[in-house]
């Protein structure tokens, strides 16, 4: 997995858009981040996952999914080492970061 490959990842999701936070790009939908790239430092990402959820991406693949360290990490979110990761397991987070932060609405209208 790539960074390249992240980010046409992320932007395969319905109106996912990339911005820029703190110096790294990230992905939104409905004005929210589900995800980054580059944090915290170039070669890993961050999506942002219900808590429960990402205690099954790291269990499924440690060495992929690390829980960001501190409250952000507690409630959710996690980094990706891209380099380990494989692009299924990545498209599962992200689809998953992307349900969790669009509107209902949205979500609504995609589960069709």
């Amino acid at each position: 997995m790539t960074a390249n490959d992240f980010r046409a990842l992320a932007l395969s999701l319905p109106d996912a858009t990339e911005q820029s936070h703190m110096d790294h790009p990230d992905f939104r939908v409905g004005g929210k981040i589900f995800a980054t790239l580059d944090y915290p430092k170039p070669g890993w990402a961050m999506v942002k996952l219900p808590a429960a959820e990402q205690q099954l991406f790291v269990l499924a693949a440690p060495k992929a999914f690390v829980p960001v360290k501190g409250a952000w990490g507690a409630k959710g979110a996690t980094t990706v080492l891209l380099k380990a990761a494989t692009r299924a397991r990545v498209r599962d987070a992200l689809r998953l970061a992307w349900r969790s932060t669009a509107p209902k609405t949205l979500v609504k209208r995609h589960e069709q």
